[in-house]
């Protein structure tokens, strides 16, 4: 096979690359041109839009601090060689994966109905963070899990060894070495509580200026044919997206959670 003919083809990939990045973008420039500038610009700091951004920033934010220590708790114990059942758990962990949103919903709407929490999370601010910690807590899970795999169990080994307790071990050792991991499951949480829509539309309802988030208020401003809303709602899911990639990007986790990869429980 000639020089030339293997050439191509990392002229092929990359011009592949570049054409997907190039639509990408324009699909995210075309947000501010499906209407008036200003038109935009109005509803980015009208009242609606504020509330939407605030409640989904302060229901995300208590989301992920619920997430994280039950995710760090869970990843933990599946990390363990020991552990029995595994792959069984892991199936489970896994189901909102395969799932939409709305069945999520549904499921927790219909198991919450007949128990005394219902008239607190049904419809509800509660029900936005409920919501939210059933379809985040699975990602996180996955970040945290791929970070402990990647930690050598003779840390651990040692650390026993000299007389610390499990306890001390993780607070001392895993915890540290897991900094960047977790650090980047809390930025991933947070990310994909923002954008949580059907598990929040069915549980929390869509109730304007109540239970509106941004993924609902967006979908609500839509059917109402109110495009510059939809629009401004549309620009702050994505600027909270990119935001969250490149500070991932930026910490370098990739190369972490690649690396925990190549052990042998690294890929889930």
């Amino acid at each position: 096979m000639s020089t030339s003919r293997l050439n191509l083809f990392p002229l092929a990939c990359r011009f592949v690359a570049l054409a997907f990045v190039l639509m990408f973008f324009t699909l995210c420039i075309n947000l501010w041109t499906v209407s008036d500038l200003n038109s935009i610009l109005t509803s980015l700091i009208s009242e609606d839009m504020i509330h939407s951004l605030k409640l989904s920033i302060i229901t995300s934010s208590i989301a992920t601090l619920l997430v994280i220590p039950s995710s760090i708790m869970i990843a933990y114990t599946l990390s363990d060689d020991t552990f029995g059942g595994i792959s069984i758990v892991k199936a489970i962990l896994d189901l909102p994966f395969a799932v939409p949103e709305l069945l999520i919903g549904i499921l927790l709407l219909m198991f919450f109905s007949n128990t005394p929490v219902s008239g607190i999370l049904s419809f509800t601010i509660s029900g936005i963070i409920c919501a939210q910690f059933f379809v985040a807590l699975p990602y996180a899970v996955k970040m945290c899990y791929s970070t402990f795999v990647g930690i050598d169990n003779r840390l651990k080994f040692v650390s026993r060894s000299l007389g610390y307790s499990e306890f001390e071990t993780f607070k001392n050792i895993i915890l540290p070495l897991s900094r960047n991991g977790i650090l980047a499951a809390i930025i991933v949480t947070f990310s994909r509580c923002i954008g949580c829509f059907g598990a929040v539309l069915i549980l929390g309802g869509g109730t304007y200026q109540r239970t509106d988030t941004l993924p609902v208020s967006l979908y609500l401003n839509l059917s109402y044919g109110n495009i510059d809303m939809s629009a401004a709602s549309g620009i702050f899911l994505m600027i909270i997206a990119f935001l969250t990639i490149f500070a991932i990007e930026k910490m370098g986790v990739n190369d972490v959670i690649r690396e925990s990869g190549k052990s042998k429980n690294g890929s889930w």
